[in-house]
């Protein structure tokens, strides 16, 4: 990794159908090998389905909500102090956590087999916007961790 300066941090393309930002970073945490088209199809698939089990509200606002749910606050990281390694709890940054939460709610939408990605992936959502399903569970596990080693915090630096 290198030193010498902070990477410059570039602007995500918001998506041209929704205007969205947020629409925008989930396709591109979707796409596979460059095969943004695939992946744009599945985002607006997928929000298709939100409109259909939500008619009175904006999937927008659906998947906003989902992934303010899904966000952690705090995570173990690894430190090695003295021969041993130690669950070290930290704040995670903003960035981090969309990033975290776009990550868990993509990773359980294609654990679930035998349904069409967009469905999945609509399914997730709706879950973690009623907060339940795997991905909450995910944020749950990872904040029960960080207070199971808050006895290590003083390891932070």
């Amino acid at each position: 990794m290198g030193r010498r300066r902070r990477a410059v941090r570039r602007a995500v393309q918001s998506d041209p159908k929704y205007n969205s930002e947020l629409v925008g970073r989930l396709v591109n945490h979707l796409m596979k090998v460059g095969k943004k088209s695939v992946s744009v199809n599945i985002v607006y698939d997928a929000l298709k389905v939100i409109q259909e089990k939500h008619p009175d509200g904006d999937p927008l606002e659906v998947i906003l909500r989902a992934i303010d749910n899904v966000k952690p606050k705090v995570e173990v990281k690894s430190r090695r102090v003295g021969g041993a390694t130690y669950q070290v709890p930290v704040e995670v940054t903003p960035d981090r956590q969309g990033a975290l939460a776009m990550r868990w709610l993509i990773q359980y939408a294609k654990t679930r087999k035998g349904v069409p990605m967009r469905r999945a992936l609509a399914q997730e959502i709706l879950d973690a916007y009623a907060e339940q399903g795997n991905a909450i569970k995910k944020r749950d596990d990872t904040h029960k961790m960080a207070q199971a080693n808050k006895a290590f915090a003083h390891y932070r630096w």
